[in-house]
């Protein structure tokens, strides 16, 4: 461990020094920036393009492009580039993680990368977590590439395809990180090329990239279809469990599942008079029963949704925001409509879906930048081949960060932060109360109103208001209480009398699930060298304790020697919390690296369908005939496959059924001579046959208007059996983690089983292009009647 700490010492020194150098050359050319008129700068632009187009390549016009954007900064924001941000440049146009503290304005490094990048013409996404910072970013730094003579793009849910596609043709295109993975999703979905809005991926800028790339990789992006509702069921589910007693069922909060009891079961199978609820002919009932519970005890209000205008509005635990037009599958979010009583819309069936992992692995050069990556550098660099390095700040913190006051009982927490704000708030240091949950933010709210303390509250329900609180949190007197939402990219201006009554005082209330965005809470204050101060107010019951240091406390619970306030100053208490987030992090790097090798198996079975869905929509007339000729080939002999076979004398096999299917497929009669030995001579007896089918088929390829015609026959069977394949995956992936009970790899045989599942997928589509083709002589007929 010492001389691994040792290497990368040295490896980040030989970086930064590399880096430093061309810092130097850059400020050499600072003098010649600064004589050009602002003509002349666009200029530059036009000639930097032209050289990359002679050969040169971007690391060979990188310190005059970075020079050039630093004085356009000067000139459109009043802003010049520190050296420490043009390292950080360098190290994003690398494909690296720039980690620069919190106020290290990472904003604007991503200006250098961006612009240099984008002029290879080839288009540069800078993804955020948020509409805001999208939006902020888009129209601050956008500046300054519009000045230079570059166009830039705002990619945000919920706009026209026509905006969307003008934005992503920009060289320059701001938005959330999601809304890309999406538009790939959705333009793998089109009928038509012209239908689609991206275009091939080139660099991408991750802004707080272990957010994106980390906090969110356990969810996948998906794009579901509506599918009926068994509302009266769901309702009658509900209903059900809302009766349960804690005796009925088991929950595991470390891995935030439930099962039933014995008791529970029996329960049901009494209420429904059944013998078997585990049976096929009952598998509806269980799978919305399970639902329901799932819904009633592992999801709470106003923590992980709330209720507005008669829908559940799901909300993302990293950072405090609504996740606009997200809901949950598999009947999970009608069961949460049922137990809240609001109207229980229609359930979601999956038609496309992609982890975030595979979707940035699919640029050819991703860089990022953080607060915090270091912690998971060794994830980054195997998920995504990006290494972090750790950028010098500007100006050395001031901000002290107090260690952890633990109590014993939430509302003792709850009273000790009340009696810190006041002590705060009356010498007029702002304040700001970071919590991790809307019910926290309102139960802390009750409080500072019994004291008659006035704050503001920012949460998912106050999001209309967001500009305006933050603008107002770091004002003298000021006391605010938020959610993650004032955690990454959050900017809190400190005004003069707010400074010199030491700044902002941050207050956190719970750990997060990940210290990363404990640190990002913190990097609020003593942003840029301002004074600034932080300290943590934790509880033995707060839920990252109960989730996965239960059995620890109790151990050592009786050792405890609380105050009369409730606080607990002893090392046990600490390393009860240390514990626990060390726990959840270790879990959830676990988490991830597991869905990301299930995901790896889907992943290559999207890229073939993708392939030949693309190849479809662009009408390539070679590749479709290639493809289509070929799954008729396939069709026919698996259908020779699935009914014969030498295990079994030619007189035993069932070639009624055999000729019936292949006249199913073909719409013709399949002839062959009766003294068959084995299966191979029935195949060489068909070939002919066979053979005549599919030339006949690729003869009358040579017309546009059949490969037309083929060409929505594989649309409409590739959209239909890849829906229900993903389907089928999502419930072996449900069921598979049960295998290492088994002493069995669950990812080796996901992979083995969803392979299996995916040819026979594969064969389905064969079947549905082979029955439609072949029925090209009706087509013809129905033509010639139309003719006559």
């Amino acid at each position: 461990m010492i001389q691994f700490v040792k290497q990368l010492t040295n490896d980040q020194s030989r970086r930064l020094k590399a880096y430093e150098r061309r810092v130097a050359r850059i400020n050499g050319l600072e003098a010649t920036m600064k004589a050009l008129s602002d003509d002349e700068m666009r200029t530059y632009t036009e000639t930097l393009k032209a050289r990359l187009l002679d050969g040169k390549k971007v690391d060979d016009i990188a310190e005059e492009g970075f020079a050039l954007v630093r004085e356009a900064s000067v000139r459109v924001l009043g802003m010049r580039h520190y050296d420490v941000q043009l390292i950080g440049g360098f190290a994003l146009l690398e494909g690296n993680i720039s980690e620069m503290p919190t106020g290290e304005g990472k904003t604007l490094v991503a200006a250098l990368p961006s612009y240099v990048k984008a002029l290879e013409g080839k288009g540069v996404h800078v993804i955020t977590v948020n509409d805001y910072l999208a939006r902020r970013d888009a129209e601050q730094i956008g500046k300054i590439h519009d000045f230079l003579g570059l166009t830039v793009g705002l990619n945000v849910p919920d706009i026209e395809a026509d905006e969307k596609r003008s934005a992503y043709q920009a060289d320059i295109t701001y938005g959330v990180g999601t809304e890309f993975g999406f538009d790939y999703l959705r333009d793998n979905l089109v009928h038509k090329p012209e239908e689609r809005v991206q275009r091939p991926f080139h660099f991408a800028i991750v802004d707080e990239v272990d957010s994106i790339l980390i906090d969110e990789a356990k969810t996948p992006l998906i794009i579901a279809q509506k599918d009926r509702s068994h509302i009266r069921l769901k309702q009658l589910a509900q209903q059900i469990i809302s009766e349960f007693g804690e005796t009925d069922y088991e929950v595991d909060l470390e891995s935030r599942s439930a099962t039933f009891t014995e008791e529970g079961i029996i329960k049901i199978e009494e209420l429904f008079a059944i013998d078997n609820l585990f049976s096929a002919s009952h598998q509806v009932l269980y799978h919305y029963l399970v639902q329901a519970l799932r819904a009633n005890v592992l999801f709470e209000l106003d923590v992980d949704y709330i209720v507005r205008e008669d829908k559940i509005e799901l909300i993302d635990l990293f950072t405090g925001r609504i996740m606009e037009g997200r809901s949950l599958s598999e009947g999970l979010h009608q069961a949460l409509e049922a137990k809240e009583g609001v109207t229980i819309t229609e359930e979601n069936k999956t038609t496309a879906e992609i982890t975030i992992q595979h979707y940035f692995r699919m640029y050819p050069l991703v860089g990022g930048m953080t607060g915090t990556a270091q912690t998971s550098r060794q994830e980054f660099l195997k998920t995504y081949n990006m290494d972090v390095v750790q950028v010098p700040t500007n100006r050395e913190r001031q901000r002290v960060d107090h260690p952890d006051r633990i109590f014993m009982t939430t509302e003792q927490k709850y009273a000790a932060v009340t009696e810190k704000v006041a002590e705060l708030h009356a010498t007029g240091r702002p304040v700001l109360i970071g919590t991790t949950s809307i019910a926290q933010s309102e139960a802390i709210s009750k409080h500072l109103k019994k004291k008659r303390i006035e704050h503001d509250v920012l949460n998912a329900k106050t999001v209309a208001q967001e500009a305006d609180i933050i603008a107002d949190a770091g004002q003298f007197g000021k006391v605010t209480i938020a959610t993650n939402m004032a955690g990454r990219g959050t900017d809190i201006t400190l005004d003069a009398k707010a400074k010199e009554a030491d700044g902002l005082f941050v207050v956190g209330t719970e750990r997060h699930e990940s210290k990363r965005v404990d640190n990002q809470l913190r990097g609020r204050s003593g942003r840029q060298g301002d004074p600034g101060a932080t300290e943590f107010f934790v509880s033995l019951e707060d839920e990252i304790v109960k989730r996965y240091a239960a059995q620890k406390l109790e151990r050592i619970e009786k050792k405890l020697k609380p105050s009369a306030t409730g606080e607990v100053s002893s090392k046990d208490a600490i390393e009860i919390i240390e514990y626990a987030q060390t726990t959840i992090e270790g879990l959830g790097v676990s988490i991830r690296d597991y869905l990301f090798k299930l995901d790896d198996v889907l992943n290559e079975q999207r890229n073939i369908i993708y392939t030949i869905r693309n190849q479809a929509v662009n009408a390539d007339a070679d590749a479709i005939t290639k493809n289509v000729l070929g799954m008729m080939r396939l069709a026919l002999e698996n259908s020779i496959d699935m009914h014969v076979s030498d295990e079994l004398v030619p007189e035993e096999w069932p070639i009624d059924e055999l000729k019936e299917d292949l006249r199913y497929l073909t719409m013709q009669e399949p002839t062959w001579a009766n003294d068959i030995a084995d299966t191979r001579e029935l195949k060489d007896a068909l070939n002919d046959w066979m053979e005549t089918i599919i030339a006949t088929t690729a003869s009358r390829l040579e017309q546009d208007d059949i490969v037309l015609f083929a060409k929505e026959s594989l649309l409409r069977a590739v959209d239909m059996k890849w829906t229900d394949h993903l389907t089928t995956m999502s419930g072996l992936k449900e069921g598979i983690g049960l295998r290492s009970y088994g002493q069995e790899d669950p990812s080796r045989q996901f992979g083995k089983e969803g392979l299996e599942i995916f040819e026979q997928t594969y064969i389905n589509i064969a079947r549905d292009v082979t029955t439609e083709l072949c029925q090209l002589d009706r087509y013809f007929a129905e033509m010639a009647e139309e003719e006559v």
